[in-house]
């Protein structure tokens, strides 16, 4: 067995089955499987076709990311594996998988929180985090904004989170309104293109002052844009669907970066880290970067490859983990389908304090 830690991830809490490898804060290779196209015809992820994806991706998954790494199975010193959020029997099933794994190489295995994935994520592009930083986490199920110290030795202060939809759900909303199919994020940036951000005067919700100010709200958002449509139909006209997707990507990403950018300056700090799946929108990499400049704020966010979910990022919380000397799971570790984010570690460890 190498000397080097070598730690294997493994992602399954969505329809992406992800196995990568890591060691000392680089990757080395991964394999990544989606089911999404199996899903679009009914415009969002079934839970069920999800697992049974992920058991038939599994072996031939982990053996890519084998073959990439250029490193035999027993070359793994440790196995890290998302044990929640997510959907529950998606789960399951990569937590299974990673447990066989540890089992038969009797190596010591982490469970991690998905979120706390997505932030190592930009570990892996651009080194280690700043001693402190807001993080933006922006997915198809959680839009949050976080103050993190270390991420895997301290708690992880939550400044706000979504009220309702998330900021990726609500891309998905407005994509099947405008029929432009699953998933939503890149179908609306698509149709976006050309389109004029300005046509529409959208909402921005949880802007004014009073308003919680790191907090989200997308369902009104999405209400207007159904509203707007249903009234141009009633009316006989054509929708014009690029101007609609681009004032609504606009309303978004304004929400988004104000809010977190608020944050970074509001706590005194001097980065801001942009992750999850929305993260691979390029217009809100754009503003972000162009407002972050502006007030002389760091922008961090990983290549568009390590936004959405993949094994690499949980293979980068399972190597920080170990360079903490973090004391290992046990097998016996159970899935937590509906997890909230206070540490990267699920569960957490003892005297843990939140």
């Amino acid at each position: 067995m190498s000397t080097v830690p070598v730690v294997l991830g493994v992602e399954s809490s969505c329809d992406e089955t992800g196995f990568a490898l890591v060691s000392n804060g680089e990757l080395l290779g991964q394999g990544l499987a989606s089911s999404a196209s199996k899903h679009a015809e009914f415009g969002g992820v079934v839970p069920e076709i999800a697992a049974r994806a992920h058991l038939e991706a599994a072996v031939p998954t982990l053996q890519i990311a084998l073959h990439d790494a250029g490193v035999n199975l027993r070359d793994i010193t440790h196995v890290a594996a998302t044990s929640g959020p997510g959907l529950a029997t998606a789960v399951h099933v990569g937590l299974a998988a990673a447990k066989s794994v540890a089992w038969s190489l009797d190596v010591p295995l982490y469970g991690v929180h998905h979120l706390a994935g997505h932030a190592a994520a930009d570990t892996l592009e651009h080194g280690p985090l700043p001693e402190q930083a807001v993080i933006l986490i922006v997915s198809g199920g959680h839009t949050s904004v976080l103050h993190v110290k270390d991420l895997v030795r301290d708690p992880i202060e939550h400044l706000g989170d979504t009220l309702d939809d998330a900021a990726g759900e609500a891309f998905d909303k407005v994509s099947r309104l405008l029929g432009l199919g699953y998933p939503g994020g890149p179908a609306i940036s698509k149709a976006a293109v050309g389109g004029d951000p300005e046509a529409f005067s959208f909402p921005r919700a949880m802007l004014r002052p009073g308003d919680a100010p790191y907090a989200f709200s997308f369902s009104g958002l999405k209400t207007a844009v159904a509203r707007t449509v249903e009234t141009i139909e009633r009316a006989g006209d054509a929708v014009p669907v690029a101007d609609i997707a681009a004032s609504f990507e606009q309303a978004v990403v304004d929400v988004l970066v104000t809010k977190s950018l608020r944050a970074v300056q509001e706590k005194g700090l001097e980065t801001l880290v942009i992750v999850g799946g929305v993260a691979a929108n390029q217009r809100l990499r754009a503003v972000a970067q162009e407002r972050c400049d502006a007030a002389g704020v760091e922008l961090r966010i990983p290549p568009i490859r390590l936004c959405t979910d993949n094994g690499a990022m949980i293979a980068a919380v399972g190597d920080l983990l170990v360079r903490a000397d973090a004391e290992a799971d046990g097998l016996g570790i159970a899935a937590d389908p509906s997890a909230v984010l206070h540490g990267a570690q699920l569960p957490l460890p003892a005297g843990f304090q939140v």
